[in-house]
């Protein structure tokens, strides 16, 4: 299984604004997501085995950040014409099915997955109550195939601290998946 880093933009970088649809067509605005605190955002998908691996974690932090002021969505960029298990009537079903209970949006031009500069699901990125990029990485060191438990580690302890107002982690390493399946271009 191939495996592909995320970018590790710097942290400080304002989140890219973005208007994007659910499964069901309704419209949500990036500037009505954030919570008190701040916003992950997630990209994910349906088939990827890393994504599949942390899915009972994602599930939790979709139940757990809220509480916390921090809200969570899940953007889906992958190429459904080409991934059809990515389509929107698949991500509704999936999010059913995990028991997801964060927003998840269909970037289906992918747009917003480049302005984000997102590699591979999953990626993470969590931003500030001011729209800063605060943390962007790893969920913890587990991986499909090795035996370290699926804890959400690394995100939690930087949700941990950005809610106390102390400074990002020192030590951020890049999440690690699936590249995000981009379509083919004229000419590519």
């Amino acid at each position: 299984m191939a495996a592909t880093p995320s970018t590790m933009v710097p942290l400080g970088t304002p989140m890219p604004p973005f208007v994007l649809p659910d499964p069901a067509g309704a419209m949500h605005d990036s500037a009505m997501l954030p919570g008190e605190h701040g916003l992950l955002v997630m990209f994910i998908c349906n088939h990827c085995p890393f994504v599949k691996h942390i899915a009972d974690e994602l599930a939790r932090l979709g139940r757990d950040l809220p509480g916390r002021a921090v809200n969570v969505v899940a953007i889906h960029s992958n190429d459904f014409e080409t991934y059809p298990a990515d389509a929107p009537d698949r991500i509704a079903e999936e999010a059913h099915t995990r028991g997801y209970a964060f927003i998840s949006l269909v970037d289906a031009d992918q747009r917003i997955a480049r302005a984000f500069q997102a590699a591979c699901t999953p990626d993470f990125f969590l931003y500030d109550a001011d729209g800063r990029l605060f943390y962007r990485g790893q969920l913890d060191l587990s991986r499909p195939g090795n035996d370290e438990p699926v804890t959400g580690s690394d995100l939690r302890q930087a949700v941990d601290a950005m809610v106390r107002g102390d400074e990002p982690p020192a030590s951020q390493f890049p999440s690690i998946g699936c590249n995000i399946k981009w379509k083919q271009t004229a000419g590519a």
